[in-house]
Parts: C-alpha cells; sequence; structure tokens
C-alpha cells in the first residue's frame, strides 16, 4: 500500500515536457488571458439563480472556457506511473486515482458527520447543497463532471505547465483563489485539500488524467452523498 500511494501521489516518472522559452510565453500569457476571462464569467454566474437554466448555461460555458484556454496554451499531456515491478514499465494511471478519488470522499464524508453537527458550518454547506437540491440530478451529475474535467484541463494543464516553480503550491493557491469567490469557506476548504492531491498527481504522473478521474469521482461522490447526510 505504501509503495502505491508513493508512486500515484509522490514518485516523480521521467519526461521531459519542457517548452521552449516561446512556447513557455506563450502559454503563460494564454493562461492570464484565460484566468481573467474566467473571473468574468464567474462573476457572471455567482450573480444567477442556482438551479436556474442560465447557472447550468454559464456553468457549461465556464467550463468551456478553462477547456478551451487549456488546449489553446500548448500541449498537454495524459501522464503515466509506474507498476511497481522490476520491468519498469509505465502505464496510463486510471484504477489509482479512482481509489484516490472514493478514499479522499470517504474522508470528507466522515467529515460531514461531524460538520453537521456544527450548525455555523452545516449552514455553509446545505447553502451550496441548494444547488444539488434543484433540477435534474442527472443534469447536475453531467455538469459537475464537465466542469471537473474542465478545470484540471486548465489548472493542472495549462496552468501547471506554465509555472516553473512549486507548481503544485500555485496551482493549489489559484484553484482556491477561484473557489473562494463563491464566499463560502468550506468550499474553499474543500478546494486547498482537493487542489493538493491532484497537484501531487500531476508532480508524479506528469499528465492531466489522474487529476481529472480523482476530481471526478471525489465531486460526484460528494453531490449523491452530501444531500443525504445533511437532510438537503
Amino acid at each position: 500500500m505504501k509503495g502505491w500511494v508513493e508512486r500515484s501521489l509522490w514518485d516523480v516518472v521521467p519526461r521531459d515536457h519542457r517548452d521552449s522559452p516561446d512556447a513557455l510565453r506563450r502559454r503563460r500569457v494564454v493562461t492570464v488571458g484565460v484566468i481573467l476571462l474566467g473571473s468574468v464569467v464567474l462573476a457572471v454566474l455567482l450573480r444567477l439563480d442556482r438551479g436556474s437554466l442560465a447557472f447550468t448555461a454559464t456553468s457549461l460555458l465556464l467550463a468551456a472556457v478553462w477547456a478551451g484556454g487549456a488546449f489553446a496554451s500548448g500541449p498537454l499531456h495524459l501522464g503515466r506511473i509506474g507498476t511497481g515491478d522490476d520491468t519498469g514499465e509505465r502505464l496510463r494511471p486510471v484504477l489509482a486515482p479512482f481509489l484516490i478519488g472514493a478514499a479522499l470522499a470517504g474522508v470528507f464524508v466522515a467529515g460531514a458527520l461531524v460538520v453537521r453537527e456544527i450548525e455555523p458550518l452545516a449552514d455553509q454547506v446545505r447553502s451550496v447543497l441548494g444547488f444539488a437540491t434543484e433540477g435534474n440530478l442527472a443534469v447536475l451529475a453531467i455538469v459537475t463532471a464537465v466542469n471537473g474535467v474542465a478545470e484540471e484541463l486548465f489548472f493542472r494543464g495549462a496552468a501547471y505547465a506554465a509555472i516553473t516553480r512549486h507548481p503544485v503550491a500555485w496551482t493549489t493557491l489559484a484553484y482556491t483563489i477561484a473557489t473562494a469567490a463563491t464566499g463560502n469557506p468550506m468550499l474553499a476548504f474543500a478546494a486547498v485539500v482537493l487542489g493538493v492531491v491532484v497537484g501531487l498527481q500531476r508532480r508524479a504522473s506528469g499528465g492531466i488524467l489522474a487529476p481529472i478521474i480523482t476530481h471526478c469521482t471525489w465531486s460526484l461522490i460528494m453531490l449523491f452523498a452530501l444531500p443525504a447526510i445533511f437532510g438537503a
């Protein structure tokens, strides 16, 4: 188990994904521009009624901004992790990030059982869950998954590649600031924890596949589990 966790989150797989100076400069310019555009769309999104058609459409527009900006910034890589055997074989990370996402969700579910007994914090969570109890649940699941993929494409794809020093810390900070714009401290806290985990996966594997799978697994479990815990 220890070796499995180390390969998934810590051991860096050798690769050469370095951009040329011109490509890195272009990636940084695109990344900054997308952050500014995404901030505008996010500001509009936060003014809309959760669960409304406009809210859903704007959420998908924001996802399109993140994803489009990621692909426009330059090459993105899926990444690989070691198998732990003597062959030195490296595989696309699929099962490991799924299990990590499920385990992370389990930790949050356990924490939610405690938080629901603390009324001020429980109210913060219920304010988020208002979105999860309005509209069609299947549509909400699709929107949640699409946004999870788009956020990882940008923050652990384009933004991570644009930062040459301490990218895990800086992309976690950027993701947390974007999430904190909602004004909900519980969401910001979740962004810090999730950001560190997927950032370490990005660092270890050299790609976006592991962060995407973990993010989507975690967020979809939360979408279905939290309303049941908080009676929303």
